[in-house]
């Protein structure tokens, strides 16, 4: 019996779809987070062509202290990854580990810091978690939609 139930769970893993771009549509819209002067904000494409594009800033009232372009992307495997550029600078690829309806999970712990990347969204609210592969020194936002 409980070689029959690895085999079914074994088929049931095979036969899953592998994951699209288009799975994190739910990410899509414009997020903000403002605490006092300091204000995050996090913006989203909806999927098409196989990508989502995003761009985040950060600030202290009008000055601005960082941003990132970001992209989510099929790799030519067809494996989806969330690719930053702090600042402006060199691609770091992220692999999508677990995703749901309404939440993602991208890692690469061979980056320094962060090596994991969550976003989960709850209606309105989406929460950004970045964190170490063992999810050590995480730093969080909560962002309401615009």
């Amino acid at each position: 019996m409980r070689i029959m139930a690895a085999v079914l769970a074994g088929l049931l893993v095979a036969a899953s779809p592998a994951a699209r771009v288009d799975d994190l549509g739910w990410l899509a819209g414009d997020w903000v987070r403002e605490d006092g002067e300091r204000w995050t904000e996090e913006s989203w494409t909806a999927p098409r062509g196989g990508v989502m594009l995003g761009v985040s800033r950060s600030g202290r009232g009008e000055a601005l202290r960082e941003f990132e372009f970001i992209r989510i992307a099929a790799g030519e495997d067809g494996a989806i990854s969330y690719i930053a550029m702090p600042q402006g600078g060199a691609p770091v690829a992220f692999a999508l580990v677990r995703h749901d309806t309404a939440s993602a999970t991208f890692e690469n712990p061979a980056h320094d810091y962060p090596q994991r990347i969550v976003y989960a969204r709850d209606g309105d609210t989406l929460t950004a978690t970045i964190s170490a592969i063992d999810g050590s020194k995480p730093r969080r936002w909560t962002y309401r939609r615009r």
